[in-house]
């Protein structure tokens, strides 16, 4: 007989990964690799890859999975240096970067029209923006 979980420990969430929709796997994976800095992880032609950078990960589904237009908060230890090299590389800045009370955030659309949120901890040294900007780009 297998035993029982213990009732008394809860089971762990060992990782949140999401599934974008996109329209062009081999256009999406150019993106994220040559604007946002990722790497392939692995790719399924046609169907599905997960691209990553550092301890994040994102996986891109071509066509089915997700729907279009998906918000996606991504956490880096400095929002202003990725800022900087996101828009050198290309990326279109959506909302530009902005201390908010709760992180130094920009925003970039990809080509899917997916918003990735892009935020470090809040500037000390900085005034705040608005409370509603992150929620209106």
């Amino acid at each position: 007989m297998t035993p029982s979980p213990d009732p008394v420990v809860p089971a762990r969430v060992e990782r949140v990964v999401p599934i974008l929709q996109v329209r062009s796997l081999k256009a999406s994976l150019a993106w994220y690799v040559g604007v946002l800095g990722f790497r392939e992880h692995w790719h399924e032609p046609g169907v599905m890859a997960s691209v990553v950078r550092d301890d994040g990960e994102l996986m891109l589904c071509e066509g089915a999975q997700g729907s279009p237009g998906a918000w996606v908060w991504i956490g880096v230890s400095d929002a202003a240096r990725v800022h900087d090299d996101v828009v050198a590389r290309g990326a279109t800045v959506t909302m530009p970067l902005t201390n908010l009370r709760w992180a130094l955030e920009f925003q970039v659309r990809d080509p899917d029209g997916h918003v990735l949120r892009i935020g470090s901890a809040p500037r000390t040294d900085r005034p705040f923006g608005g409370a509603t900007e992150a929620g209106t780009r």
